[in-house]
This record gives C-alpha cells, sequence and structure tokens, in this order.
C-alpha cells in the first residue's frame, strides 16, 4: 500500500520515548511518535526499525500494533507498533529532531501531540499501564 508512515510507541521503565519536530515549520515544536515512511519493498516492521536507526540511532525490535490506522492528509496512513530496545542500556539521541522525551501514562496529555499521534492517547496510556 502506497503511502503507509509506521510509528514506534517505544516504552522503558514504563515511560515512552517522543521526539520533538524540528520541521516543517508549522509542525516544529510539536512532539511525535519515532518513525517514518514505508518505503517500496519494505515491510513495516523493517522500516520501523531502520527508521529507528536513523532517526535515533539505536536498534529496536517491534512487536504488536498499537491502536487502529490513523488517516493522515494525502490518503496516507499512520501504524503504530510497540517497539523496544535491542540493548536496554542504549541511550536513543535526537538525531533528526530538536530533543526527545521519556513520558509516563500521567504526562501523555501535557505533550503537545501532532494531531494524528494525539488520537493515539488512548491506546498509548493502555500500552504503559499494560
Amino acid at each position: 500500500m502506497d503511502g503507509v508512515i509506521v510509528g514506534a510507541a517505544l516504552v522503558r521503565d514504563g515511560k515512552l520515548l517522543t521526539q520533538q519536530r524540528a520541521w516543517p515549520p508549522h509542525h516544529a515544536g510539536q512532539w511525535e511518535l519515532p518513525g517514518g515512511r514505508v518505503e517500496e519493498g519494505e515491510t513495516d516492521s523493517y522500516a520501523l526499525a531502520r527508521e529507528c536507526q536513523e532517526e535515533l540511532d539505536v536498534a529496536v525490535t517491534v512487536g504488536g500494533r498499537v491502536g487502529t490506522e490513523v488517516p493522515l492528509p494525502g490518503g496516507k496512513v499512520l501504524r503504530v507498533y510497540s517497539a523496544a530496545l535491542i540493548s536496554p542500556g542504549d541511550e536513543p539521541r535526537a538525531v533528526e529532531h530538536t530533543a526527545l522525551r521519556w513520558v509516563g501514562p500521567d504526562e501523555l496529555d501535557d505533550v503537545d501531540w501532532l494531531p494524528a499521534d494525539r488520537g493515539l492517547i488512548p491506546d498509548l496510556r493502555a500500552l504503559l499501564l499494560d
């Protein structure tokens, strides 16, 4: 399917990793889950692992889907998957973003999320409390 964007619900010690957008200007400063576009010939899992390596400089294992598919502008869709660091001691770093932040279930509503990610808050909270 064309236009699939994958996102990582990367959890460590009961907290979710978020990253702050640097661009485009109208979304700069807002927060999102790590991830990106599924390229031709890639599975969702492969694309998500590649994006985490590129954006966070860490290797992850990809788990099951979180929530439902979120429609995006231009006919694209967002699919979020649970993820975990392969080496729990690795520290993700903001390669392409302004900042990273680990948030707990009680902090999810306080984050200035991108609209697509905001709709997943109940599913993300359930994942953190599981």
